[in-house]
């Protein structure tokens, strides 16, 4: 029977409470396996078979548990083979594809995205066993700027007719641009403050939970003839069990079975040591907070939906990874096209001045004109210094967002790019409505912010349940056993207790002496402030949370439309770009003809030279700004990833 372990139940009254006690408790509660042992003395005495029992139990759902936990793969921080066999002779011969590959294979940004996949499957296994979800991070990073993205040192505005813009500048550090961090961006609809829990849920799960004590009670004694000692001893040994099971519709049903023995040294009882057990099933039902399959399977539906939003925010990770890639290597081959450009300026600034001298050794030109064309080299060919530290650093950038581990081979190799910056004769743009409409439908930004706020409708319903009162259905039954020997103190012929443990088994499967009840149990909070302030504030935030979704679709919008004024922008600079180059190469024939036979002056050769590679300058960030324009529409668009031939699932196993 349930109780204080050491109190007689058959003694006569005045039991006084112990003063002096020993005991010796081990008890096993195992939800799933969770088991905790307290114990303190011997555990020689214990009986063996209900020691043995419980322990067994225990095991039994501890096993249980460690097979539930979900294993992770371990972390890799090894570069994928690719790099290896891209590396040749000290160089990376590399294209966008296999750029593209590379940091699907490497990224540690998306490795990082990847770990969050399995996130999604323990907190939907947390939510089937009763408890509520922890949570998701919504921050992605983004590939860095690089050199040559928004403070892209390529000279791209029209050079003016009579005046020269110098492209000689002095070499700033990248890290102080701003242009080697990671850009990150949080998808979160909620914020920084979580919605309240609720109602409290059940715990799915079942636990076993055992109890196993011995106790020695000394207790002095006044008077005699209460127990007939001075000094009345009450040993007591406790082996209880039971199992405990909670259901969706709030409810709670344990069936316990206890068993108690007793010994005392009392002169005066009828029964010594004698030992009772009890079988009993209790059962509780919530009939207003708490109540509802739906309300109580709630965080289920919402792990469900955090499972989409981690696929959806991989997804995101390799839209922002492949865009950013692409970006890079786009400015990569801009700035290993304006490497050479810079060094066929340098290679005419060099054939101009020996040109100059010669004429002026022939008496033909002033000795300025040689200081002119002397000055025009060096400044030419700081031009290409800065164009090669610019170059380095950009492959620096490119080589760490596309590798895990940088070893000697990779850090000292040079990466050369086999592609080039092309333009097609012609753009195929849909309407734009039309291309709206799909990137607000297919967004994956846009699809886990839906589902952000259909989980925060869903916790509504907790914080709503949680401000009504507390009414529970509760239920009692049990069946009782009371035996032991005969100590001859009653000379009663009517002994029913005179037994062993058989006997009380007896007792409890007859029903000899059952127990049972029902009841309700109501708690009636007086304003409940703490719930109604919870449930207004979630209300809140679930309209700021819609909100948000608007502002991300307006901006989706604005993505679409920005990007196609940018090709247009970018189409018509190339043209320009591509006409200005023709007419700026033939003005410096004519004036390296003219200054061929003395008409003109190395002054005006070097200002026609000048505009010349500023054109060609021109030109390929023209060229760069159209492929990068291309690149973020179909970022908008959210389709940049499988226009690049990259499958979901690749990606997710990173191997293309």
């Amino acid at each position: 029977m349930k109780g204080f372990v050491g109190q007689p139940i058959v003694a006569a009254a005045g039991f006084q409470p112990a003063r002096r006690s020993t005991e010796t408790t081990a008890e096993i509660h195992a939800p799933l396996g969770a088991r905790r042992l307290k114990a303190g003395g011997s555990h020689d005495w214990l009986p063996r078979k209900y020691a043995v029992w419980l322990v067994c139990l225990a095991t039994a759902a501890q096993a249980q548990q460690l097979q539930q936990v979900p294993l992770s793969r371990p972390v890799s921080l090894d570069n994928s083979q690719r790099i290896r066999d891209l590396l040749r002779a000290g160089s990376i011969n590399l294209s966008l594809q296999d750029a593209l590959a590379l940091a699907i294979e490497n990224n540690l940004d998306i490795e990082l995205q990847r770990f969050t996949l399995p996130q999604a499957d323990t907190e939907l296994q947390r939510a089937k066993g009763g408890g509520i979800v922890r949570g998701l991070n919504y921050t992605l990073s983004e590939v860095p700027v690089g050199v040559g993205g928004p403070l892209s040192p390529l000279v791209t505005s029209p050079a003016a007719t009579g005046s020269v813009t110098n492209g000689t500048s002095v070499p700033t550090n990248a890290l102080e641009l701003g242009v080697l961090g990671e850009p990150q961006d949080n998808y979160s609809m909620q914020g920084t403050i979580l919605q309240s829990n609720g109602s409290n849920v059940p715990i799915y799960d079942p636990a076993i939970v055992g109890q196993l004590s011995w106790s020695h009670v000394s207790t002095p004694e006044t008077d005699l003839l209460a127990y007939g000692q001075p000094n009345l001893v009450t040993q007591g040994f406790t082996a209880n069990a039971g199992v405990q099971q909670s259901f969706s519709t709030g409810g709670q049903v344990s069936v316990n079975f206890d068993n108690s023995h007793q010994s005392i040294n009392a002169l005066n009882t009828s029964y010594n040591p004698y030992t009772s057990s009890s079988l009993g099933l209790n059962i509780t039902q919530p009939l207003m907070r708490g109540f509802g399959i739906r309300l109580n399977r709630r965080f289920i539906r919402i792990a469900g939906n955090e499972r989409r939003i981690t696929s959806l925010l991989f997804q995101q990770q390799l839209i922002v990874t492949v865009y950013g890639v692409v970006r890079l290597y786009t400015d990569f081959v801009a700035l290993y096209e304006d490497e050479k450009v810079k060094a066929e300026t340098v290679r005419a600034a060099e054939k101009l001045l020996s040109d100059t001298n010669a004429q002026v050794e022939a008496g033909t030109l002033a000795p300025v004109e040689a200081t002119r064309a002397n000055a025009e080299v060096f400044s030419t060919r700081q031009d290409l210094i800065n164009a090669r530290g610019l170059l380095e650093e950009q492959e620096a950038i490119l080589k760490n967002v596309l590798t895990r581990t940088e070893d000697d081979a990779i850090r000292s190799a040079h990466v050369i790019p086999t592609a080039t910056l092309e333009i097609p004769a012609q753009d195929e743009i849909r309407p734009i409505q039309e291309l709206i409409g799909e990137a607000v439908a297919n967004r994956p930004d846009l699809g886990q912010a839906r589902l952000q706020v259909e989980n925060s409708v869903i916790g509504l319903q907790g914080s709503k349940n949680a401000t009504l009162p507390e009414v529970d259905l509760v239920g009692i039954a049990q069946n009782n056993g009371l035996a032991g020997p005969l100590t001859g103190f009653s000379s009663s012929p009517n002994q029913p207790f005179s037994g062993g443990y058989g006997s009380v088994l007896g007792q409890v499967l007859a029903r000899d002496y059952p127990t049972f009840g029902i009841g309700v149990q109501v708690t009636l909070p007086i304003h409940n402030r703490i719930a109604e302030s919870d449930l207004a504030r979630d209300e809140l935030q679930v309209k700021q949370s819609q909100v948000r979704v608007a502002q991300l679709q307006n901006q989706a919008k604005l993505e679409v439309e920005d990007a196609l004024i940018a090709i247009r922008r970018s189409r018509s600079a190339y043209e320009a770009a591509e006409e200005a180059l023709k007419f700026q190469q033939e003005s410096l024939d004519a004036e390296q003809a003219k200054f061929e036979v003395g008409a003109s002056t190395a002054f005006f050769v070097i200002q026609y030279e000048s505009l010349l590679a500023q054109a060609k300058s021109t030109e390929v960030a023209a060229k760069s700004s159209y492929v990068k324009a291309r690149a973020a529409l179909q970022r908008a668009m959210g389709t940049i990833v499988t226009d690049n031939n990259i499958s979901f699932d690749a990606a997710v196993k990173g191997k293309m």
